[in-house]
């Protein structure tokens, strides 16, 4: 009996253990996170260098809190005597971290956070004064680290699937090729019948004085619609939109507020409220444990898309949205229709700028990145020949010329970030939110409730399938949950052709 006691106390004192581990982890994530927040939205702009320093000491300190002998010997015993499925779970993400991070030197690791503290910053300097050479030597110290890194990972490996997979597991090049090639199949002929056929679509009145505090009165409204309620979400303004979720409590988004374009803010408004939602209803039991936040980036990329698009440029949903957009701008859609806003926040135009393409075109931006990232990590394009190879592309896959690198290669912060590899994620979960909401219309009427604003029974299915286990589930099992099978990219070429074929009466 007195084994067996001791054996009890020490199987609770293992899982004690484990959980203050990850409560000091997210300690420090919570503090990179407030820092990164900071940076990018109120920030001066010449403080780079000092929050670079502080963020090496703390990637350091959290290196070292991770990668010793004393976690490695807590993640062996705990593994063993973990009481229920949470538990084993939180093991499992724990030790996948470790296995991670420990391939990489620890003054590597910490010097990267510095770099990319540095790089940001450069990066939107660079963008607003149209000065690549000023970014391109700290993008080529990010691809080095990172194709580096990539050898520490999986030595010999190709280094962009070593990255392709830590943003969404399992996910390989020849998938990618063959999801692109679906793509392309769909979208590059339906662009061309619109382009030679297609009924016009009225734009005149998108080009106008939109007034900024009416805009910022809509991000109130629809962060309402989303039910993302104040006192748990922030609403900021940065140079690229994005989401940080600090812990359930406390999700914060930024958007980008343009004079003359309404329509640019109010569906970053919505995308990042995908996320938001995303992140705020996660099971509290995972609270300052490694299985709260989402799964992979694709996974939560398809619930900004599902959002921004799938309710947001929905037919049934402008019913909703157009009354509040009459009252706050009645001078600007004095004129407008119901029906001309609905068209033309769904034309399909081919532009240079990723965040404003529509629905048919967003694919083929993600197909450029996909291929230059890929060339970058795989050593077969010099980041200094970046913007003629982008220029290239862009004139290839969507007929532009790109006027500067503004307006190109510099028009996303993501490789300032670090984040090569991510861009595919993107138009994964654009394929992921078709499947669910096909799967989901079997049982929904979302026509009628989307139009009346309501939006708590497409919410209350998408926690059961998704948000709440967090990272809980392997991304296979939670991707499969949310499309209600297994994934197939033909409800997306699907969608879209049914829906661009209708738009323009083809």
């Amino acid at each position: 009996m007195k084994n067996l006691t001791k054996g009890r106390v020490f199987v609770k004192d293992s899982l004690r253990r484990l959980r203050a581990l990850q409560k000091q982890l997210y300690a420090y994530n919570y503090a990179l996170a407030a820092i990164d927040f900071d940076a990018e939205t109120v920030a001066p702009p010449q403080s780079a260098a000092g929050r670079a320093e502080a963020c090496e000491v703390l990637s350091r300190a959290q290196f070292d809190l991770l990668v010793n002998a004393d976690t490695a010997a807590l993640l062996q015993t705990a593994a063993a005597e973990a009481e229920d499925a949470q538990q084993a779970a939180e093991v499992r993400e724990l030790q996948r971290q470790y296995d991670e991070i420990a391939r990489i030197p620890a003054a590597e690791y910490a010097a990267f956070t510095k770099l990319v503290q540095h790089s940001i910053p450069v990066w939107t300097q660079a963008k607003r004064q149209n000065d690549f050479a000023a970014f391109a030597p700290y993008l080529e110290q990010i691809v080095a680290a990172r194709r580096a890194q990539a050898q520490y990972f999986a030595p010999g490996k190709d280094p962009y699937e070593v990255w392709l997979d830590r943003y969404e597991r399992g996910l390989t090049i020849a998938q990618c090729d063959a999801f692109f090639d679906t793509l392309r199949a769909a979208i590059v002929p339906l662009l061309a019948a619109i382009r030679d056929h297609g009924a016009p679509v009225r734009t005149d009145f998108l080009d106008q004085d939109w007034p900024l505090d009416a805009q910022r009165e809509l991000s109130r409204r629809v962060m309402a619609l989303w039910g993302l309620e104040p006192e748990h979400c922030l609403l900021a303004e940065s140079e690229h939109p994005f989401t940080t979720q600090f812990w359930r409590g406390d999700v914060r988004l930024t958007t980008h507020y343009q004079p003359r374009d309404v329509f640019s803010n109010l569906y970053s408004v919505l995308h990042e409220g995908g996320h938001a939602l995303y992140e705020r209803h996660i099971d509290p039991a995972y609270d300052y444990t490694v299985l709260t936040g989402g799964a992979t980036m694709g996974l939560h990329e398809s619930q900004s898309r599902l959002f921004e698009n799938y309710v947001g440029r929905s037919r049934a949903f402008m019913r909703c949205l157009y009354p509040i957009l009459r009252e706050l701008f009645p001078a600007q859609l004095a004129t407008v229709s119901e029906e001309e806003v609905w068209r033309a926040v769904n034309r399909a135009e081919p532009g240079l700028i990723r965040t404003e393409a529509d629905e048919l075109t967003y694919a083929l931006h993600i197909m450029v990145r996909y291929e230059l990232e890929k060339a970058l990590l795989q050593g077969t394009l010099a980041v200094a020949d970046l913007p003629a190879a982008w220029n290239e592309k862009y004139k290839q896959y969507l007929g532009l010329d790109v006027p500067d690198d503004a307006h190109g290669c510099l028009q996303d912060i993501h490789w300032a970030m670090g984040d090569l590899g991510y861009f595919p994620s993107y138009a994964l979960g654009s394929a992921y939110a078709a499947q669910a909401v096909d799967d989901l219309r079997r049982t929904q009427d979302f026509d009628a409730q989307w139009a009346a604003g309501d939006l708590q029974p497409l919410k209350d299915a998408l926690c059961a399938r998704l948000w709440r286990w967090g990272n809980a589930q392997e991304p296979a099992w939670l991707v499969q949950s949310l499309c209600g099978g297994a994934f197939d990219p033909a409800h997306y070429t699907r969608y879209l052709t049914e829906k661009y074929t209708a738009l323009y009466q083809l």
